[in-house]
């Protein structure tokens, strides 16, 4: 494996010099959910154990839009995978509480906020090469499918954030309750992103634009920013041109963003109004 795929394929790595614990990481995301007045909840979802953070009493809706973490902290340095992937800054938690319908839940990704009896299956594999492998993915359709039994939904709305993104496409390539698949700085075309960082391709992982086929007929919608270093406009316009031109996927490119701000503040104009052009 090239030495440049540890550096660039932990996206949420931040300039930080001290490394939060585990613990730190695990405390950070529970405390904005718990200060947002939402609930946590485990889920058996097969091969993993999946954390959620949901609202208390959650009414009944036709549509229940899910949320769906980024990849978090894969990797400690540039040669050692993480421990544990539980992420740095939870942004997909962040945007799901600021979800303008009030109507959302979270989805975190195998291994992230779990522990003791509640990690198995939690080989390092499954957050660095294969981070989208089959069993990941299974395991997050069958988590989604709980969660939209919980709430009573007929239709899914499914957000993800940068590999949370290429997560939520590959899940609802399976799936045919689908209202929208909306992703935020998402990992789309896996072959194309390995290709242009010169990376090792993600061997024993599914690539989202693999799968266009089965998403032609799903409403999409792909936000890109104009700066973003690790996921770009250029890789997710890959994925749009495997669509043939009548089933062009829409993406809006976000002038100013890049693959962590502005995402968070501007969430709930961009929920609402989606083709208004936005700066810092």
């Amino acid at each position: 494996m090239k030495p440049g795929l540890f550096f660039v394929i932990s996206f949420c790595l931040s300039a930080c010099t001290e490394m939060p614990t585990v613990q730190d990481r695990h405390i950070a995301a529970e405390k904005v959910a718990y200060d947002a007045g939402w609930q946590r909840l485990n889920l058996d979802a097969g091969a993993f154990v999946l954390a959620a953070f949901v609202p208390p009493d959650l009414p009944r809706s036709d549509t229940l839009t899910i949320y769906i973490e980024g990849d978090g902290l894969a990797w400690v340095n540039s040669y050692t995978p993480s421990f544990d992937p539980t992420p740095r800054n939870p942004l997909a938690l962040k945007l799901a509480l600021d979800d303008p319908n009030h109507h959302a839940v979270y989805l975190a990704r195998p291994c992230q906020y779990v522990d003791a009896e509640d990690r198995k299956n939690c080989s390092t594999r499954y957050w660095t090469n294969e981070r989208f492998a089959p069993a990941v993915v299974a395991s997050i359709d069958r988590a989604i499918t709980q969660l939209k039994q919980r709430y009573g939904a007929l239709h899914l709305v499914l957000v993800g954030y940068s590999g949370g993104g290429a997560v939520a496409a590959l899940v609802a390539a399976r799936r045919h309750d689908i209202k929208k698949l909306i992703t935020v700085a998402g990992n789309l075309d896996t072959a194309a992103w390995t290709s242009q960082q010169q990376l090792s391709p993600l061997t024993g992982s599914l690539n989202p634009a693999d799968a266009w086929p089965q998403l032609a007929s799903v409403p999409q919608l792909h936000y890109a920013g104009e700066h973003d270093n690790v996921i770009g406009p250029v890789l997710t316009k890959s994925y749009q041109n495997r669509f043939p031109r009548e089933k062009l996927p829409e993406i809006v490119i976000i002038p100013g963003f890049d693959h962590y701000c502005c995402w968070i503040e501007a969430w709930p104009r961009l929920m609402t109004t989606p083709e208004v052009p936005l700066s810092k």
